[in-house]
């Protein structure tokens, strides 16, 4: 991709910095009393998720990343790697669990998630901020505990275990939040 001038970034805009992509999140024009005008970005790693800031001065030129979205649904895990298919194309792509990290713990079958490619790799898969999950086994508690929020585990069918408030029981649908793994509702 081209290169542009730092005073032309937005937020959201997609850019290569020290051989990763990275989201800006936030960017600031600065005009010193002393010294020459610099633009404060900060940004976000798309491979990582890791927060860095950095100074630009205005004259320079920034590598705009050549990122695309493609939506794809997860079919099942093969050993260390996890299966999503392309439903308009039905081309079947396998994803390193390394690269996902954390987010294997909400994949169920036929969820849809966002892959992320960079120059024809696969950076990242953005999962939804929600999903619906069972709970397959959970404690059962005495009558009478209410007098705070009281959570207990419960364990999801993905095997998550989650922190869930005292009425949800097994065999229960939940809501989970993606980014923190917190619970949000039960339906």
């Amino acid at each position: 991709m081209p290169a542009v001038p730092v005073q032309k970034v937005s937020n959201g805009m997609k850019l290569v910095f020290n051989d990763d992509v990275w989201t800006i999140v936030e960017f600031a024009h600065r005009k010193p009393g002393k010294g020459g005008a610099f633009v404060r970005i900060r940004m976000k790693s798309l491979t990582t998720g890791r927060v860095h800031e950095a100074n630009f001065q205005a004259s320079e030129r920034v590598e705009e990343a050549n990122v695309s979205y493609q939506r794809m649904s997860y079919l099942y895990q093969d050993g260390t790697d996890y299966v999503f298919m392309n439903a308009s194309t039905y081309d079947q792509i396998p994803i390193d669990q390394d690269l996902l990290g954390e987010k294997t713990q909400f994949l169920t079958e036929n969820l849809e998630v966002s892959v992320v490619f960079w120059d024809d790799r696969i950076v990242a898969a953005e999962l939804p901020a929600k999903v619906e999950l069972r709970v397959v086994q959970t404690d059962t508690v005495d009558r009478g505990n209410t007098a705070t929020n009281v959570m207990k585990d419960a364990t999801l069918e993905t095997g998550y275990v989650a922190q869930v408030p005292l009425f949800v029981n097994t065999g229960d649908i939940v809501v989970i939040d993606t980014r923190d793994g917190a619970y949000e509702a039960r339906l």
